[in-house]
Formats: structure tokens, C-alpha cells, sequence
């Protein structure tokens, strides 16, 4: 396979062959067709997270199809399109685990930070954190809304069924989020910084 490899934080990223990884047991295989590019993927480059798998694959965006599966898995099959995002994998243990907040997980995997990502051809992912997707849509549109699209949704679903939602802030999370809540019928509002003319201007 191809992959984009980041050596060493803050050096660019190099592109080297490797062998085609093979799914363990409860994994999967995807076969890429896009992955987006995220701010925390920069942040990982860069060297301003901490503790990354070294050499690592970044990239946490991910869309394509799976062709290849692992023992154990049952819920999806060869040829099927899926997302791959950020939390890769959890304890399942942890007291958030046990209570359904497997984000706040004691001892998570990252995709593209501790565990290659999908700035590759192929990427190995945990079968429980990958995500079916229509058969139909482009991969690159769809690719953000694996990072941006969960984070605006789950705060979306969290905020109830009120009718005025106001976000804090306009990045992509909010960005996305607006359009759907829009979509529902709701009124909303965007609070910004007083000098992020950007945010403010975008529509």
C-alpha cells in the first residue's frame, strides 16, 4: 500500500510503500477513497499533541470500502462503504465505558495519532468504530463529517429538542451542525469573537 508517514513531529510528511496490512481479529480493512484533512491532523504534525505513535499514518476522516475482514466480525462485510473517525478504539472496561461515554474513555486509541490513520491507500480499523454509510455521495463531501459532523451532532442530540440553539463559536463542527439544525425547522444563532470577522461573514 501507499501511505503519507509522519517520522517525527514538525518534519513533512513522507510517502512510503509498504505491505498491505492485514485486519486481526475484530478488525477491518478499508480501502480508502478520501480522508479530510482536520485541524487536530495539523495539530499531530506539528508536534502540539502529546505521545503520538511514532512512525505514525495521520489522517481521521476516513471513507471507502472494506475489503478485507477480520475473524469475529459479523455486522459487516466485504465491499460495504463505511466511515472510520477519530476514537478508534476504547477499553470498554473504564467506568465511562460501562456507562455508554465511551468518548471519555481511560484508555483510548486515536486514529492517525495512536493508531495509523487514513492518509493511506488502505487503514485498519476496529470493527466496533467504524460507521455503514450510503452507498451513494461523494467521499471527499462526506469525509468531515466523520470528525466535525459526530462532534456537532452529539452536542446537537445532547442540547434536546429545543427550537432557538445558540453555538459558541463558528468552525466546522458549528458550521455543519447549523445546517442541520436548519434543516429541522430550528432557530439559530452564532456567537463569535468580536474580530472574527471570518466567522461572522460566513454564510
Amino acid at each position: 500500500m501507499h501511505a503519507m508517514v509522519l517520522a517525527r513531529p514538525g518534519e513533512p510528511l513522507e510517502f512510503v510503500e509498504r505491505p498491505d496490512p492485514a485486519p486481526g481479529a475484530g478488525e477491518v480493512r478499508v480501502k480508502v477513497g478520501a480522508c479530510g484533512v482536520c485541524r487536530t491532523d495539523l495539530h499531530v504534525v506539528d508536534g502540539e499533541l502529546p505521545n503520538p505513535k511514532l512512525p505514525i499514518v495521520p489522517g481521521h476522516e476516513i471513507v471507502g470500502r472494506i475489503d478485507a475482514v477480520g475473524s469475529g466480525v459479523d455486522a459487516l462485510a466485504v465491499g460495504m462503504r463505511v466511515g472510520v473517525p477519530w476514537l478508534g478504539k476504547t477499553c470498554g472496561q473504564c467506568r465511562y465505558c460501562r456507562e455508554g461515554r465511551e468518548n471519555l474513555c481511560d484508555r483510548p486509541e486515536f486514529t492517525g495519532y495512536t493508531r495509523d490513520g487514513g492518509y493511506a491507500s488502505h487503514a485498519v480499523a476496529d470493527a466496533r468504530y467504524v460507521f455503514r454509510l450510503p452507498d451513494s455521495g461523494d467521499d471527499a463531501a462526506t469525509a468531515p463529517l466523520l470528525c466535525a459532523g459526530l462532534i456537532g451532532w452529539r452536542s446537537l442530540r445532547i442540547a434536546g429538542e429545543g427550537q432557538r440553539i445558540g453555538l459558541y463559536g463558528f468552525g466546522a463542527a458549528a458550521h455543519i451542525i447549523a445546517q442541520v439544525a436548519v434543516w429541522q425547522g430550528r432557530e439559530v444563532y452564532a456567537f463569535t469573537r468580536s474580530d472574527d470577522a471570518a466567522a461572522q461573514a460566513f454564510e
